[in-house]
C-alpha cells in the first residue's frame, strides 16, 4: 500500500480517467495531497471480454493504451512514481487536446513517435519509447491492474481511486465526471464523494444519462 495520501490508477485511453485525473489534481494542489498516479490496465482488465460485445474500435484502443502502459510502467521503475504521473499529464496533453482533432490524432497515439514525443515532454528519456514492445512489463501491469480490482471488485472501469484518511483506507471506481469542475467546486465535491465512500454500506451511486465531454485546454 501505497504511503501517498491518493492512490489513482490510470489508463491513458480512458478519457473518463483524464477528466477525473484533473479534477484530483486540482484537489491535491488546494489540499496538499501527495498523490500516487498508479497503472491499471483496460486492455488486461478485458481481456477475457468478447470485443464484438463493445463498440468498434475499443480493442485497437486498449491495445494502444497498453502499449503507453508498458512504457509508463519503463518509466515508473527506472525514474520513480513522479516520473510517472508526469508521463500520464504528457499524454492527457497529447490525447485530449480540445484545441486539435482528437479523433484524427487518435490514429498516431502509442506510435512510436507519439511516446517519444511524450517522454520528452516528461522529461524523461525517449529512448524509452521502445519499450512499448516489451511484453516483459506486462506482468507489472498485471499485478497493478489486480491490485486495484481487489479493491473494489472486478466490475468496474478507469479510474480506481484510493484515499488514506484517519487511519483508513477507502478505494471506489470513478468518480466519472464529463468536465473538471471549477476549482472553487473540486474541493466540495471531493468533501461530497469521501463522505459517501467512507460510509461502510455504501456501494454505488450511478446514472448513465450525462452531458458531453468537454476537455480542458492543456
Amino acid at each position: 500500500m501505497s504511503d501517498a495520501d491518493i492512490e489513482f490508477f490510470w489508463d491513458p485511453i480512458c478519457p473518463f480517467a483524464w477528466l477525473t485525473s484533473r479534477w484530483v489534481t486540482d484537489v491535491a494542489r488546494q489540499r496538499d495531497y501527495a498523490v500516487d498516479w498508479r497503472l491499471i490496465c483496460l486492455s488486461i482488465l478485458n481481456e477475457d471480454s468478447d470485443y464484438e460485445n463493445f463498440p468498434e474500435g475499443y480493442q485497437d484502443l486498449h491495445h494502444k493504451g497498453r502499449r503507453m502502459l508498458r512504457v509508463a510502467q519503463a518509466v515508473r521503475d527506472e525514474h520513480g512514481a513522479a516520473a510517472a504521473g508526469q508521463l500520464y499529464t504528457a499524454y492527457g496533453s497529447t490525447i485530449w487536446n480540445p484545441d486539435g482533432d482528437i479523433r484524427s490524432a487518435m490514429g498516431e497515439v502509442a506510435s512510436e513517435q507519439h511516446l517519444a514525443a511524450a517522454l520528452d515532454k516528461a522529461g524523461v528519456p525517449s529512448e524509452l519509447a521502445a519499450r512499448a514492445e516489451d511484453e516483459s512489463l506486462d506482468d507489472a501491469l498485471r499485478e497493478s491492474t489486480m491490485d486495484a480490482l481487489s479493491r473494489t471488485g472486478r466490475d468496474v472501469g478507469t479510474p480506481i481511486i484510493t484515499f488514506h484518511h484517519n487511519g483508513g483506507t477507502t478505494s471506489f471506481f470513478g468518480p466519472v465526471v464529463s468536465q473538471v469542475p471549477a476549482s472553487e467546486d473540486a474541493t466540495r465535491l471531493w468533501d461530497a464523494v469521501v463522505t459517501l465512500a467512507e460510509w461502510p454500506s455504501f456501494a454505488e451511486l450511478k446514472r448513465s444519462k450525462r452531458d458531453d465531454l468537454v476537455f480542458p485546454s492543456v
